[in-house]
């Protein structure tokens, strides 16, 4: 469904996608590392149920979150050019994840070009994903920021159909929005309080309740373009 967001994909692309995820999977626990900074690298992650993210952390401990990672995500496809990872991706929550090797990666992309063209719009996605964080963190004010994540998510959940009533799973803490956006864990607490108060989201239950998703978008100053959601953009309401 991720990938189909890009590409028409067939019966024949589906069966084979299938096939490469079911072939070797694992559990990872609630904020274990998936892998770390300065291993080998030799697979390719793939979400199949939960949320991950990205990570570098200093020396003295301090960390940045770069991105997350939900359903359907993958975790760098051109990670097998690295001797070593230069950072490290964990679990937010219990995930379920499949690991490709770099054989199987390559045989998927070559057996079926559509494939490999929605890999190819995956992995562009990312980075503009990656430069609209960096806008974020340099230019949105703390409000902006933090509506931002929340748009994004919410979307981003929309693609791969996890939306009930308005409302999204949100499983980060404070912190881990504080680590995603460069603020600190009491600016988060008053930002998030300031917008209950405004009346446009409702943190409850670790999930994201978004009362006025237009209104919201306003006021983070979010526009989907980055996601290219072209072909579905009508289905999502973004059009009208």
């Amino acid at each position: 469904m991720r990938l189909s967001a890009f590409v028409h994909l067939t019966s024949e692309d589906r069966l084979l996608l299938s096939q490469a995820l079911e072939k070797r999977t694992r559990i990872v626990a609630p904020r274990q590392d998936i892998i770390r900074e300065g291993e080998e690298p030799h697979y390719v992650h793939v979400i199949l149920e939960g949320w991950a993210q990205r990570y570098k952390q200093l020396a003295d401990g301090r960390r940045q979150i770069l991105s997350f990672f939900i359903n359907g995500d993958l975790c760098d496809t051109n990670v097998f050019i690295l001797k070593e990872m230069d950072h490290s991706l964990s679990a937010v929550t219990s995930v379920r994840l499949a690991e490709i090797g770099q054989q199987e990666f390559q045989t998927l992309m070559d057996r079926s070009p559509r494939i490999a063209r929605a890999l190819w719009w995956h992995e562009l996605v990312t980075v503009a994903i990656q430069r609209e964080w960096t806008t974020s963190i340099g230019r949105r004010t703390a409000y902006e920021r933090i509506a931002h994540l929340f748009c994004e998510m919410y979307v981003r959940q929309q693609v791969v159909d996890m939306i009930e009533d308005g409302s999204c799973e949100f499983p980060l803490t404070q912190a881990e929005i504080a680590e995603a956006t460069g603020l600190t864990h009491v600016h988060v607490n008053r930002t998030v309080q300031e917008m209950r108060r405004d009346n446009l989201i409702e943190l409850r239950n670790k999930r994201l309740l978004v009362k006025d998703l237009p209104s919201l978008m306003s006021v983070a100053l979010f526009n989907p373009n980055y996601l290219h959601l072209d072909r579905r953009e009508r289905q999502l309401g973004f059009n009208g």
